[in-house]
């Protein structure tokens, strides 16, 4: 059942503020709805480990909830669900609405912020849905996650509107992006975003700019009136750019790099102004169960210049091998034995799991094993209900949304970390062992976690072992291996490594704790963040416009001061 509080400083009974209603959830396992009273609260928010709904009691924009005077985001959610419904939000130096690790949603919300983004969200899940983010340093940002972003206004930032990053996923739809000082639209460091029906117009910059060796799918969008190029994809990346319409941008109006393998097919008043194309257009995608061997050999390739991990692109090459001469074998009308495309990706946080699982499923897509390029990302909360059969029809729910897909459950053995008979994890395994088996050709289940607890998970239901092919083991990065990971990430956002920071970043790894809560590639993040936060520091005491090359360059003196 759910529990609904009352926010209203004005009436007996209520509670005085957001923050005092979130403190007695503290806690609670069960779904949890705040209706706030119309006003202005003065509140920065920490949403965490609960499931909640926070909505304005009188209909849209009557409560504002303004951080702006205060040193965080209007609102943090960490490990949480939280649906923000009909409400303003305001901060000043971070992000407005900050979400990491969490099933976020936010409806027809208003959100503005100073020196940061709107929204934010790393890892987890997002839905926007007819929201409008106005007045902040960049729009939405979307690192490691997937959702939907569906008729939503971005204007007036001052830099990117939207930015997808480090594999985000999202499917964004009849969206409106203008007015921006830089790009439009941002997607780099091996995203994949689906951009379709969006018009992008009014930017300092490129409508839209592909680098880093993503891949989004970009439809039926109207790019205009832009600074720079319309839509321009950088070497390395892949994609398609289908039925848009660009005019009135710096030229050409589509900019794709050579070595780039987007594919291009553009309105017939719109084909003049392509400029070189590395794919014809209407060459890629595996349409009919037929092999795109130019796609399957790109994402090989894409695999290849992830860092470290040789064992494991040894097995993933291994198992291509199998399913490619299975697939030619099969083509000549030869036998082929049953084969699972399910796998274990056993080993620690951080060590490229959900990168490769998302170009598994890419390949397998390219191969024509499975008809979508699709990665439904899940864990324990998204699977879990809180009451007798709740708990099946969420995960035949989630399963069906990724058929055609691959279906990644991230620290999958949580489900066997119940509380006695009153927890269904156990509901969730039965019910995937099942889905699993009748419809094993239709996705590719990927299960994920450290090695040890997966072998407990594995214990839990008599077939669940047997339902998967292999277990492909994830190594912790070493030192090296961490300092090459800060050096593309700082590469990526246009910063220089000078020569004498590399050693001091490798020392630092080298001495770093490698204990059970150990990152991994999340500690390289972690680490360049503040590095460049230090060097933000440094810069804004000069009696000075830094140059180009300071604004690029991250000094030995930026790192000592974070270690």
């Amino acid at each position: 059942m759910t529990r609904t509080l009352l926010v209203s400083p004005l009436q007996r009974g209520a509670y005085r503020s957001i923050t005092d209603a979130l403190a007695d959830l503290a806690g609670s396992t069960g779904e949890a709805t705040i209706e706030v009273a119309p006003g202005t609260y003065t509140e920065a928010l920490l949403v965490q480990g609960v499931n909640v709904r926070l909505v304005a009691a009188e209909g849209p924009q009557t409560v504002t909830i303004d951080a702006t005077g205060i040193e965080y985001s209007a609102i943090r959610c960490h490990d949480a669900t939280l649906t923000l419904q009909n409400l303003v939000l305001r901060s000043g130096d971070f992000p407005t609405v900050h979400a990491t690790i969490s099933t976020v949603a936010v409806d027809n919300c208003v959100l503005s912020a100073g020196l940061a983004a709107g929204l934010t969200v790393t890892g987890g899940s997002v839905q926007a849905r007819r929201c409008t983010v106005t007045g902040a340093e960049c729009g939405i940002i979307v690192e490691d996650a997937s959702g939907s972003i569906d008729e939503c206004t971005i204007d007036d930032i001052a830099t990117d509107g939207l930015i997808c990053r480090i594999g985000a996923d999202p499917v964004v739809r009849a969206c409106v992006i203008s007015g921006c000082g830089g790009r439009g639209v941002y997607v780099y460091q091996f995203s994949r975003p689906t951009i379709e029906g969006c018009e992008v117009s009014r930017t300092g910059d490129a409508g839209i700019t592909v680098g880093y060796e993503s891949a989004p799918v970009i439809r039926r969008t109207w790019v205009h009136d832009t600074a720079g190029v319309g839509i321009g994809v950088g070497r390395d990346c892949g994609g398609e750019v289908v039925q848009c319409r660009v005019e009135n941008t710096a030229p050409p109006g589509i900019d794709v790099a050579d070595g780039a393998d987007t594919v291009v097919a553009v309105a017939a008043a719109d084909s003049a102004r392509v400029g070189p194309v590395g794919v014809p257009a209407g060459a890629g995608g595996a349409a009919g169960g037929q092999a795109d061997e130019k796609a399957v050999d790109a994402l090989l390739a894409q695999l290849d210049a992830l860092v470290g991990l040789d064992a494991v692109k040894s097995e993933v090459r291994d198992l291509i091998d199998e399913i490619q001469v299975n697939e030619w074998r099969r083509s000549e009308g030869l036998s082929v034995g049953a084969m699972s495309h399910h796998l274990i990706f056993a080993g620690a946080p951080g060590t490229g799991k959900t990168s490769v699982a998302r170009l598994y499923g890419a390949i397998l897509s390219a191969l024509g094993v499975l008809p979508r390029d699709n990665l439904r990302e899940v864990s324990r909360r998204d699977l879990v209900g809180q009451y007798i059969g709740h708990t099946a029809e969420k995960t035949a729910e989630v399963f069906e949304q990724a058929r055609g897909g691959v279906l990644f459950i991230d620290e999958a053995y949580t489900l066997a970390r119940g509380g006695g008979g009153t927890d269904f994890g156990q509901e969730a395994i039965d019910t995937l062992v099942k889905l699993m088996e009748d419809h094993r050709h239709e996705v590719a289940v990927i299960v994920a976690g450290y090695t040890r607890e997966m072998e407990s998970f594995l214990a839990l239901n008599p077939g669940l072992a047997s339902r998967f092919s292999r277990t492909i083991e994830f190594p912790n990065y070493t030192p090296d291996e961490l300092t090459m990971i800060v050096a593309k990430m700082a590469g990526a956002d246009d910063y220089l490594l000078p020569p004498e920071l590399e050693p001091a970043l490798l020392d630092h790894f080298s001495r770093v704790v490698r204990d059970e809560n150990f990152g991994n590639a999340r500690e390289a993040r972690k680490l360049f963040e503040a590095i460049r936060a230090a060097q933000a520091r440094r810069l804004r005491r000069l009696d000075r416009r830094p140059t180009v090359d300071e604004l690029r360059t991250l000094a030995l003196a930026d790192l000592a001061s974070v270690r």
